[in-house]
């Protein structure tokens, strides 16, 4: 079998709305290094999108879900619960940050956690109106997309989306739109658009993954806490893409000092397998009624196993500081390629969350996607699967295991200048 063999029988058989960005068949995985069934091996930058923060078969993890086997893969929590689900709650509501007293939920998918999130902040509030950011990413389901401040290709064709849902500009200061700009249209959005007392929650990434991991300042996560406060509104962080130890800290929200109501969580919690939820203040977590929240796969006996054993990893690994030191040698190699060629328009990282953005001749205003897909193509070729994202199609984000060797990282930072030379 061969990859192309494989690809036109994926055509025929899936379809075509499921994107796929590198046309090669995964064969087995090592924690920083994928091979396809070809055999050809390839450094992984991307993780799953986030997911595999420690790596592709921690053998932690791996150990974790083999005993859970052996005892059951699945009873359904709300049928027969089970010790896993409430212990990885309790690890959980310690390690969210803030003072107050906590309660998780868990789901399957990250837009499920995020729908969950909204349910209860509209059972808490009992109002209907939620406002999120341009750019930000929630998720595909239906209340997902009409969160998600990104059209193409995730709107597309799917409305009419869920009512009362509205969007105010991501502070992006390289592309223009600076904090105050933000909070000037969020106060506008309340005289315009939106009574504040109407409004349950205010939802926002303190990095914005798919919008082109542009980070929220303090400063300004500290003044929407304020904006929240004031108004009676809850504060829902989506660290779905950010959480566990991929920014430096086990949640960015940390970076801000600030205590989120509610805070939805997935990819990187288990790693690789299916799980995701919600923590938040234990009075706000319990307003929704009994049976009000769940779902037959929630919280699953494999899924908990698998949480609790990568809490473990990033606590013993210290992944959290190996983060910050994997985004300094990615930067460090970014900004020396940077010297010679002005197609590198920025460079961002908080932790191990990076980007660059590809712009012709070192122009902000003009974004520069041709070449970025020209990047991952010429990674691809040279051993390095990449992932591109961004409102403007133009930004390459790095998403390595915090897992990865130096030695492995060294390597597919040589593919990448390799690539970047030959797109040009």
């Amino acid at each position: 079998m061969t990859n192309s063999t494989l690809w036109a029988e994926r055509q025929a058989a899936t379809p075509r709305g499921v994107g796929v960005m590198h046309p090669v068949f995964a064969k087995r995985a090592l924690n920083a290094e994928i091979w396809d069934i070809e055999d050809n091996r390839y450094i992984d930058f991307a993780a799953g999108i986030a997911v595999t923060n420690t790596g592709h078969n921690h053998p932690r993890v791996k150990a974790a879900v083999a005993a859970q086997l052996d005892n059951f893969s699945h009873v359904c929590f709300q049928v027969t619960p089970y010790e896993s689900y409430v212990r990885l709650a309790e690890k959980l509501n310690k390690l969210a940050p803030g003072p107050t007293p906590k309660k998780t939920i868990f789901l399957s998918t990250g837009a499920e956690a995020v729908e969950n999130a909204v349910k209860i902040a509209r059972a808490a509030t009992g109002r209907p109106a939620v406002i999120a950011f341009a750019g930000g990413f929630h998720g595909r389901t239906m209340m997902g997309m009409a969160l998600t401040g990104k059209v193409a290709p995730y709107k597309l064709g799917f409305g009419p989306f869920p009512g009362e849902v509205f969007h105010a500009p991501f502070p992006a200061p390289y592309i223009g739109i600076e904090e105050a700009d933000s909070l000037k249209a969020l106060h506008q959005l309340f005289k315009a658009d939106v009574d504040p007392a109407r409004v349950a929650a205010i939802i926002i990434e303190p990095v914005q993954g798919e919008g082109g991991f542009y980070a929220a300042s303090p400063a300004f996560m500290q003044a929407l806490r304020a904006i929240c406060d004031e108004h009676g509104i809850l504060m829902i962080v989506d660290e779905i893409q950010t959480g566990f130890a991929r920014t430096g800290r086990m949640f960015a929200t940390e970076y801000a000092d600030i205590e989120p109501d509610l805070m939805t969580i997935a990819k990187a919690m288990a790693g690789g397998f299916p799980i995701s939820g919600v923590i938040g203040k234990a009075e706000i977590m319990d307003a929704p009624a009994p049976g009000g929240l769940g779902g037959t796969y929630g919280g699953s006996p494999l899924g908990c196993a698998a949480g609790l054993a990568v809490l473990d990893v990033i606590a013993e690994e210290g992944l959290c500081e190996r983060a910050v030191e994997i985004g300094d040698r990615i930067v460090r190699r970014c900004e020396a390629i940077r010297q010679s060629d002005t197609g590198i328009g920025d460079i961002r990282t908080l932790g191990a969350m990076t980007a660059i953005e590809m712009v012709e001749d070192g122009d902000a205003t003009r974004p520069d996607p041709g070449r970025t897909a020209r990047i991952v193509a010429q990674a691809r070729q040279r051993g390095l699967l990449l992932l591109s994202c961004g409102v403007r199609g133009n930004v390459i984000r790095f998403l390595t295991p915090l897992t990865i060797g130096f030695d492995t990282l060294d390597e597919g930072l040589d593919a990448l200048e390799a690539a970047i030379k030959a797109s040009s």
